[in-house]
């Protein structure tokens, strides 16, 4: 059985799509750019001689609103007229710490400062170009300063006012500092702790995943 002009074009660029919706590719690759006031951006798969597209809509059906540049993301693909484009995100990881310009830099502070447990909380506004914003925990009225770095390192990139987060706290020389950011389905899952509605956040207790003496040794 022949694969029909579509598939030999496909096969002519080095890669085949099966038209089939239940058996389309995965993919593994990293995030080449992905601009959040656009509503979209590309992954680069080194045995995809293409970008392929990842729409914003693709992105928020995983669970996330953004994603750092460099993170490392599996991704369930379809051939469309148009070009490749992701259809599913399976999974996304950090971008390495060092390495080439898409790795994680260092943080604003000194490693070895971990936080406390994780603790719900909202966005109070974030400024990507600026590379920082605030959150405020439920209960405090106290801002907790919010680096991009820290972001990068659960593959974020931005952060919208009013986003619903969990946060792990240190005191830092300029005051109350996040050291851990995750979005808050995220932290739900990772804990395990039970889905609540939005004025019930500030009665959940989540959990650490891992024990913080532990992670600052």
């Amino acid at each position: 059985m022949g694969y029909g002009k579509a598939g030999e074009e496909s096969l002519a660029r080095g890669y085949m799509f099966d038209k089939d919706e239940d058996t389309h590719q995965v993919f593994t690759g990293q995030v080449k750019w992905f601009d959040t006031a656009k509503g979209y951006g590309f992954v680069v798969v080194s045995s995809v001689p293409r970008d392929i597209l990842l729409h914003a809509n693709v992105l928020r059906n995983y669970g996330q609103n953004s994603v750092a540049d460099g993170s490392r993301i599996r991704i369930r693909v379809i051939e469309t007229d148009r070009g490749i484009q992701a259809q599913e995100v399976l999974e996304i990881l950090p971008p390495e710490i060092g390495g080439d310009e898409d790795g994680m830099r260092a943080l604003p502070f000194d490693e070895d400062v971990v936080g406390g447990d994780l603790e719900p909380a909202r966005v109070k506004w974030f400024d990507r170009s600026k590379g920082f914003g605030f959150a405020n925990v439920f209960g405090l009225a106290d801002d907790v300063f919010i680096h991009v770095e820290v972001l990068r390192r659960s593959a974020l990139a931005d952060l919208q006012p009013g986003e619903a987060i969990a946060i792990r706290v240190a005191e830092g020389a300029r005051g109350r500092l996040a050291t851990q950011v995750l979005l808050w389905e995220t932290a739900v899952a990772d804990t395990g702790a039970p889905r609540a509605a939005d004025d019930d956040r500030s009665n959940i207790e989540l959990v650490p995943s891992w024990d913080t003496k532990e992670a600052a040794e």
